[in-house]
């Protein structure tokens, strides 16, 4: 008895070809269930017992603040902090030095620095505490987080936590030269009227590409690159920047933005911008003066394969009605 012959090679590319559309189309559909049916409807916010304060100066607890209070301080300045017991003095020195000069300048401006412990291992919170108790605790507030939240969620508490008309979000490490505020507040003062009393002002590292490109091995720099055409091609068009952690907002955008947030680590950058242009709140992007600090939290590989990952759900969820751009309540 005699086998039938396998089909031609060119018969079965040409069979492939065919398929491969369908197939991809399906493929996508699965994506879009999966991201649909494992999304929750809004972000859960909960603020553990011993989150609903903070320790004073004169070590006594008090109540933290709400972001639905009117503002009593012209601004806010956020810090999320893991492990930052090494990097964090560099930068709350150079910081507070800044603010007071500022408000020695003009009387008029006050301010607030609210540290986030997010659920550090080491001694991150005793560390600023001592700012604490040197400044006075209207002037530095220490939140410390029962466990580990992810730096988005740790920015979240801070910011719900917030007495400022304005908030600043900044890193722990000290990249960003902080009296480089001036220039992200003129990029927001450039944006009125503000619609809604809602506008952001992004520092952006853009500038510095070319020098960045030189510095890094060919992997990364094809991680760069891809992660920013991710974020370009799914999430954010107008923004080059979208994960330099030097940003200010009004208030009111920062309760819209936060209030609506799912995601908590390394890509909550890129949905508060989502979120941004989706209540369409007017977003500036200055160029700002950035040093690479060692000791980042970041794992090349791993860490921007879930954000590749989170900004594919981003999309998908939003796009198919899973996520809603909702207010919560804040607690």
């Amino acid at each position: 008895m005699e086998l039938p012959l396998p089909p031609s090679l060119p018969a079965a590319a040409a069979v492939l070809a065919l398929a491969l559309p369908g197939l991809a189309a399906l493929l996508l559909v699965l994506i879009c269930m999966i991201a649909h049916v494992t999304a929750r409807k809004m972000p859960t916010f909960h603020r553990h017992e011993k989150e609903k304060f903070f320790v004073n100066a004169e070590g006594r607890k008090e109540s933290v603040p709400s972001i639905h209070d009117p503002p009593t301080r012209e601004l806010s300045v956020v810090v999320p902090s893991y492990n930052e017991e090494d990097r964090l003095p560099l930068m709350m020195d150079e910081a507070l030095d800044y603010l007071e000069k500022r408000q020695k300048r003009d009387p008029s401006f006050t301010y607030e620095v609210i540290v986030v412990d997010d659920g550090s291992k080491d001694e991150t919170t005793k560390v600023a505490m001592k700012y604490c108790k040197k400044c006075g605790s209207d002037k530095v507030r220490v939140l410390t987080l029962v466990k580990n939240r992810g730096k988005g969620g740790a920015v979240r508490m801070g910011v719900f936590s917030s007495r400022g008309k304005k908030i600043l979000m900044v890193d722990a490490d000290g990249a960003t030269k902080f009296a480089d505020i001036e220039k992200v507040e003129e990029g927001l003062k450039n944006l009125q009227p503000w619609p809604n009393e809602m506008a952001i002002s992004c520092g952006s590292r853009a500038h510095l590409e070319k020098d960045s490109v030189a510095k890094r091995s060919y992997f990364r720099t094809i991680l760069m690159y891809g992660f920013h055409f991710l974020v370009w091609f799914l999430c954010v068009k107008k923004i080059r920047d979208t994960q330099c952690g030097f940003k200010l907002l009004t208030r009111e955008a920062a309760l819209r933005t936060f209030s609506t947030l799912h995601i908590e680590r390394w890509a909550f950058d890129v949905e508060l911008l989502y979120i941004a242009q989706r209540l369409r709140i007017p977003i500036a992007e200055v160029a700002v003066n950035w040093t690479e600090i060692e000791g980042s939290k970041l794992v090349p590989f791993w860490s921007w394969l879930q954000m590749g990952r989170d900004l594919l759900f981003i999309r998908l969820r939003y796009m198919t009605g899973a996520w809603q751009l909702e207010t919560r309540k804040c607690n």
